[in-house]
């Protein structure tokens, strides 16, 4: 139906926004990441987009990129899940962290989003399972890596007696793309030093 647009962005309300397309104004819903990325009003703007019919309503979705579309139409394939609750999930999560919870099966990690269940969360994994991977390798590939060694690390801490929630906190201010035996060091650092 409608693929993509491209005009002049004439009003910012997260997260609906007012695209100018030779005179006729799309009322446009985006999801945060998108609206983030958007330049300031009166600039010109290019989306990708997903029209939704309803017997209510018709609505039309955003996106800056190819791949936010595609987990966008992978989330709205799925029982149970309409078009809001996907774009409060890529609100909530950018397409690489959905690929890395999808890959690692965090459930934690979707249950943070607003409208997002423990059972939900769980169908979402296991609906999603490798179709994120396809459209996303590198993302989810270099996901899987950094949360592989991120699972090494919190063993590893575990396995020295620190508590589950000593050895999340001394998870959190390492970077993602550290290597195991370098963040056991730092995180052993970060805990002798609380």
């Amino acid at each position: 139906m409608i693929g993509r647009l491209t005009g002049t962005l004439a009003e910012k309300n997260p997260p609906q926004i007012l695209l100018d397309v030779h005179g006729i104004g799309y009322e446009v819903d985006v999801p945060m990441s998108t609206f983030y990325n958007l330049p300031a009003t009166g600039e010109k703007v290019s989306l990708l987009t997903h029209f939704v019919v309803r017997e209510d309503a018709q609505i039309l979705f955003g996106f800056g990129s190819e791949s936010e579309r595609f987990a966008f139409r992978q989330l709205l394939k799925i029982s149970g899940v309409g078009a809001r609750t996907a774009l409060s999930i890529l609100s909530g999560l950018s397409v690489a962290d959905l690929a890395h919870a999808v890959a690692m099966q965090e459930a934690g990690r979707l249950t943070k989003v607003p409208g997002i269940g423990k059972k939900t969360a769980e169908r979402l994994l296991l609906e999603l399972k490798g179709k994120l991977a396809e459209v996303l390798p590198a993302a989810s590939a270099a996901a899987t890596v950094a949360g592989d060694n991120r699972h090494d690390i919190l063993n590893a801490l575990l396995a020295l007696g620190y508590s589950d929630k000593e050895a999340q906190l001394a998870l959190k201010p390492l970077p993602a793309d550290i290597g195991t035996s370098d963040g056991i060091r730092q995180a052993l650092k970060l805990l002798s030093k609380a």
